[in-house]
């Protein structure tokens, strides 16, 4: 598994990341072996946010209650949550007593005296940049979050954050798969006035992230579109990618599942693929795919073959 160091932070990433949240319905032993999996591949860094799970930091606790892990094993993973969605609105609310309150709430689920990385789970429109960087400043001097991120955030909302906000944003956690691509799709094809693909939905948010050091990380690396389904295997919504994916699996011995994870990390801006599955065989699958060094005429197949335009 590659690694590598997170800018502005002493954390070791590898560039695939175990999501944990649909873990809460889950034996001990299931979550033991989905994890073990993860590990035997050199995963070590795993995902969870508050909202996850049938109450708040369900997932988190199942996890802790799972693991049961002693001081020095916990030291072994690199963990990472979020904070910031309210499930029963649903609202967001990045107000201090929130992120405080919800951070608080991580430590206790987690069982644990600290987060390596706390994420702002996706734009909240009331926001209020000081009061993150009060909730940030007083975690990061306590000791209890040691790196800072956002999710689903546009180049201005970082900018507004950054505003009040000291600490490095290191991650922004984005959508994108093959077939969901528009973070490097509007730019392939911009300027062409007669296709939809030209439009900028994000202002430049990779180039952005780039420029600034912020690594992305990629969630439902699988999913058509937002939550449309899986496409790999569909060969009726997708047959001449399907049949590209296995081309290329059958070339590199691994998996089609294998080879759209590394479509992504095949990118340079040295993105992180988040797994959502709680299915061990598809990590090993996963984790195997990211060692996978595609040409650039394999990458630009598999962006055609999904429907998009290269001029």
């Amino acid at each position: 598994m590659k690694t590598f160091t997170l800018p502005g932070t002493d954390i070791v990433a590898p560039n695939v990341i175990l999501g944990l949240m649909r873990i809460q319905q889950k034996s001990d032993d299931e979550v033991r072996e989905l994890v073990r999996a993860a590990r035997d591949a050199g995963i070590a860094f795993v995902d969870h946010a508050a909202v996850y799970g049938d109450e708040k930091h369900g997932c988190e606790a199942r996890f802790a209650e799972a693991l049961d892990l002693t001081p020095s094993q916990r030291d072994e993973f690199v963990i990472q949550t979020k904070a910031g969605i309210i499930k029963d609105g649903p609202y967001f609310d990045f107000s201090y007593e929130e992120i405080v309150s919800s951070v608080e709430g991580s430590l206790r689920a987690l069982r644990t005296d600290h987060v390596d990385i706390l994420l702002l789970h996706r734009p909240d429109a009331l926001v209020e940049p000081d009061e993150v960087a009060r909730a940030f400043d007083e975690l990061a001097a306590a000791g209890k979050v040691r790196a800072f991120g956002v999710s689903n955030h546009t180049p201005q909302q970082i900018e507004l954050l950054k505003k009040s906000v000291q600490q490095p944003l290191v991650v922004n956690q984005l959508q994108r798969s093959i077939t969901h691509a528009p973070l490097v799709a509007q730019g392939v094809a911009a300027n062409m006035a007669a296709l939809d693909q030209s439009i900028s939905r994000d202002n430049g948010l990779l180039d952005y992230c780039r420029l600034h050091d912020i690594t992305v990380q990629a969630w439902s690396p699988f999913q058509k579109g937002f939550f449309d389904g899986v496409f790999v295997g569909d060969r009726e919504a997708y047959p001449e990618l399907n049949d590209v994916l296995d081309r290329l699996a059958e070339k590199y011995g691994v998996t089609p599942t294998g080879i759209a994870v590394a479509w992504i990390t095949r990118h340079p801006a040295q993105m992180q693929v988040v797994l959502g599955t709680t299915t061990p065989s598809r990590v090993t699958e996963s984790a195997a795919g990211s060692e996978v060094p595609l040409t650039r005429a394999e990458w630009y197949e598999l962006y055609r073959a999904a429907g998009h335009t290269v001029p």
